[in-house]
C-alpha cells in the first residue's frame, strides 16, 4: 500500500509538471521582463493585510502561503510577485469554484508555492480597493475587470487626422470615477496638428471635466522632458495607473518613453482612419524609473455605458445635483417642463459640458433597456 502511494504522489507530480509546461510554452520568459515592478514599488491596504492574515490563520500549512500581486496576464495565465520571487500561477479548485474567481492585472492574492513546484497556486483574491471594468457583452453580458487596485486611469487620446474624441475622453472618466479611481487625460500625436487645435482639445477637457484634471500633450515621437514628467507626475511614487485608449493612441510609444528604452513592442497604424493593430497582447504592469506603476492595457474598441450612474454622477456633481430637482424623475432634459437641470445649464456657456452629460446619461438610459429585466449591475 505504501508503494502505491508513493507512486500515486509520483505520477500526481509529473501531471502538474507536464502542465505547468504547456502553460509556459509560449509565453515569454519572466526573467525577460525587465520592466516588471519590484515588490517594494506596490503598496497593499491595510483591509488587504487583514484580509490576507485572517485566510492564513485558517489555513493548512501556512507557511507554504505568501502575499502576492498579479504584475502580468498572458493569454488568461498570471503571473505573481511576490517578496522573494515571480512566477506562473494557477487557480485552486476552491477558488475556480468561487463567484469572484477571475483574477485581473494588480490584484493581491494568497498564494501558495508548494514544494518542488514550478508553479504557484492562488488561493484566495484578497479584497480590492478600486475594480476598472467594463460591460462586455449584450443583454446578458458581465463586467470585465480591466485592472484591479488601480489609483488613477490615464485615459489616452490621440489627436492627429481629426481623431480627438471627447465622448471618448469623458465616457473613460466616468467609468474611472465609478471604479473608484481618479482620472487624467493624455493627449499624444500633439505634433501632427496645429497648436490651435492642440490648445482647443486642451480647453474642451478643462470645460468638461474641470480644471482640477490633470492634462498633458505629448508629441508622437521624442517627447520633451516637460511633457514626460507631467505624465510621471499623474502616477507618483507608490502609486498605480492604468492607460485606456484605443489601438493606435500611442500608449506603448509612450510607454517606452518614459522607460527610456524599446521594452515594449509597438505597431504602424493604418493610413486610411488612423487605427492602430493590437500590439499589446498582454495585461502588464510597468515600472516607471522616478514615478509609479502603470498597467499597459490592450486598446479598447468600445466602452460601454451599462450601469456607470454613479460614475456619471461623480464627474458631474452639479448637473446630478440639479437632476434631483426636476418636476419629472424620469426628466431626459431635453423638453420636459419643470426641467431643473436646463433651468441652470441651458446658457450657450455651458452648451459643451451639458452636451457631454445628455449624451452619456441618454446612452444609459438606452443600455438600461436593453438588458434582460433578471440582470442586476
Amino acid at each position: 500500500m505504501a508503494k502505491r502511494n508513493s507512486r500515486d504522489r509520483r505520477n500526481v507530480r509529473r501531471k502538474v509538471q507536464k502542465k505547468a509546461e504547456r502553460i509556459s510554452e509560449g509565453l515569454p520568459s519572466l526573467e525577460l521582463l525587465t520592466e516588471l515592478p519590484e515588490f517594494g514599488q506596490l503598496r497593499q491596504t491595510d483591509e488587504q493585510m487583514r484580509a490576507y492574515v485572517a485566510y492564513c490563520a485558517d489555513a493548512e500549512k501556512p507557511q507554504d502561503l505568501a502575499l502576492g500581486c498579479v504584475v502580468r496576464l498572458d493569454r488568461g495565465y498570471p503571473a505573481v510577485l511576490t517578496q522573494d520571487e515571480t512566477f506562473r500561477a494557477e487557480f485552486a479548485a476552491q477558488l475556480t469554484k468561487s463567484e469572484f474567481s477571475r483574477v485581473a492585472v494588480g490584484d493581491w492574492v494568497a498564494v501558495r508555492t508548494p514544494h518542488g513546484h514550478d508553479m504557484g497556486l492562488i488561493e484566495k483574491i484578497l479584497p480590492r480597493k478600486s475594480d476598472i471594468a467594463r460591460w462586455k457583452g449584450g443583454s446578458r453580458g458581465e463586467k470585465q475587470t480591466l485592472a484591479a487596485n488601480v489609483d488613477v486611469v490615464l485615459v489616452v487620446q490621440a489627436l492627429e487626422k481629426g481623431r480627438f474624441s471627447l465622448n471618448r475622453i469623458v465616457r473613460s472618466a466616468v467609468v474611472a470615477a465609478d471604479c473608484g479611481a481618479g482620472v487624467a487625460v493624455i493627449l499624444t500625436k500633439c505634433d501632427l496638428v496645429d497648436k490651435s487645435d492642440v490648445d482647443e482639445a486642451l480647453g474642451c477637457v478643462r470645460d468638461v471635466l474641470g480644471e482640477g484634471c490633470p492634462v498633458v500633450a505629448i508629441s508622437s515621437v521624442n517627447a520633451g522632458s516637460a511633457e514626460l514628467d507631467g505624465v510621471r507626475a499623474m502616477v507618483p511614487k507608490g502609486s498605480v495607473g492604468i492607460m485606456l485608449g484605443p489601438s493606435g493612441a500611442g500608449k506603448s510609444t509612450l510607454l517606452n518613453a518614459l522607460l527610456g528604452r524599446e521594452a515594449l513592442e509597438t505597431g504602424s497604424v493604418r493610413e486610411s482612419d488612423g487605427v492602430g493593430r493590437h500590439t499589446t497582447v498582454a495585461r502588464r504592469m510597468v515600472a516607471i524609473p522616478e514615478a509609479g506603476v502603470i498597467v499597459d492595457e490592450p486598446g479598447l474598441r468600445t466602452l460601454q455605458m451599462v450601469g456607470h450612474e454613479r460614475g456619471l454622477a461623480k464627474v458631474f456633481p452639479d448637473i446630478a445635483e440639479a437632476a434631483r430637482g426636476c418636476r419629472f424623475r424620469n426628466c431626459t432634459h431635453t423638453h420636459e417642463p419643470g426641467c431643473e437641470v436646463r433651468a441652470r445649464f441651458g446658457g450657450d456657456s455651458n452648451s459643451v459640458r451639458l452636451g457631454a452629460y445628455l449624451a452619456l446619461a441618454n446612452e444609459m438610459r438606452d443600455s438600461a433597456k436593453t438588458l434582460d429585466p433578471d440582470i442586476v449591475l
